[in-house]
């Protein structure tokens, strides 16, 4: 029985992608069989710990959101321990439910939980819509709805899921500031061998380029030479000295590709690199695949033969 932690309490969007895996068979796909003991964690941090620790097989932790971006958490930690890998992905379409304790009205609620990446989801809303509550911040969508179960505060920016689980009146559902709303989850495990390419794929990496002028711009170059289709960048601090930064690169293509793994060695000559995964996209907006090399190969071979007039 694989066991699978993911940030938690019960009822966060997390928990809902972890429930996408399985039903999509993704889990079992990676060689995980058996039915999937669900593991809460306190953080995306935590999840991720758990792997490393070996309490948890994998992690399903948030990455990115369609509205706020990089999820910081989830980034700093895979950059940092022992290497973990990105083997899936899924996204969940993203819209809250505000919960309310007993005889609670939006009108009457005089404070609200929220965790802070829901917050800057729903703000307009709830200036709109529930301008005298006072916002608390709150552990994770699920543990807003816990605050209004344990009486700490009349609503929550939750999800119907937590709401059902702690038998929650519903107030308002559906909430979200910009239609369409999306947040990208990703399972990862240890290092494991990549599984083949399907032509639709992305491939991750942590640059950590060192402090001197026009280092980031020729890192990029390695990319924009073989047109190779950059999805996510992201910089994050090293957190060792103040001006030094790491940086977050999703790309189109699989470390199969030659293009892809040509750039990726180009970079592990010049600095620290951290490999994430290469896995399939979960839709279609992956980029746009690196073009084949056969035909440059193939006019390489014959130079090298002795054949070809060009």
């Amino acid at each position: 029985m694989p066991r699978i932690a993911y940030f938690g309490p019960s009822g966060t969007f997390t928990e809902m992608a972890l429930a996408q895996f399985e039903k999509l068979g993704t889990i079992a796909a990676v060689g995980l069989d058996g039915a999937v003991e669900r593991v809460t964690a306190a953080s995306p941090p935590a999840a991720l710990e758990a792997v490393r620790s070996g309490t948890a097989d994998a992690a399903v932790v948030p990455i990115e959101s369609s509205i706020e971006g990089a999820v910081p958490p989830t980034l700093d930690a895979l950059s940092e321990g022992r290497r973990l890998q990105i083997v899936a992905e899924t996204e969940i379409e993203v819209a809250f439910t505000i919960l309310g304790g007993p005889g609670v009205t939006l009108d009457s609620a005089r404070t609200i939980s929220a965790y802070p990446i829901a917050l800057n989801q729903v703000r307009q809303w709830l200036q709109a819509t529930m301008p005298g509550a006072a916002v608390q911040s709150a552990s994770s969508n699920a543990g807003a709805a816990e605050d209004v179960a344990a009486g700490m505060v009349d609503a929550a920016v939750s999800t119907r899921l937590a709401g059902e689980r702690l038998s929650l009146p519903t107030l308002a559902d559906g909430i979200i500031d910009v239609e369409g709303a999306r947040t990208r989850f990703v399972l990862v495990t240890p290092p494991r061998p990549v599984a083949p390419r399907t032509g639709a794929d992305r491939t991750a990496v942590v640059l950590e380029p060192p402090n001197d002028p026009g280092t980031l711009p020729a890192a990029l170059a390695e990319f924009g030479i073989r047109n190779i289709d950059l999805t996510f960048i992201e910089s994050r601090p090293t957190r060792s000295q103040f001006g030094t930064y790491r940086f977050f690169i999703d790309c189109a293509g699989h470390i199969e590709d030659s293009l892809v793994a040509e750039a990726l060695t180009a970079f592990h000559r010049k600095m620290p690199l951290r490999f994430l995964g290469s896995w399939p996209i979960a839709t279609g907006t992956g980029g746009s695949v690196p073009p084949p090399i056969d035909e440059h190969v193939q006019w390489l071979s014959d130079i090298r033969a002795g054949r070809g007039d060009l």
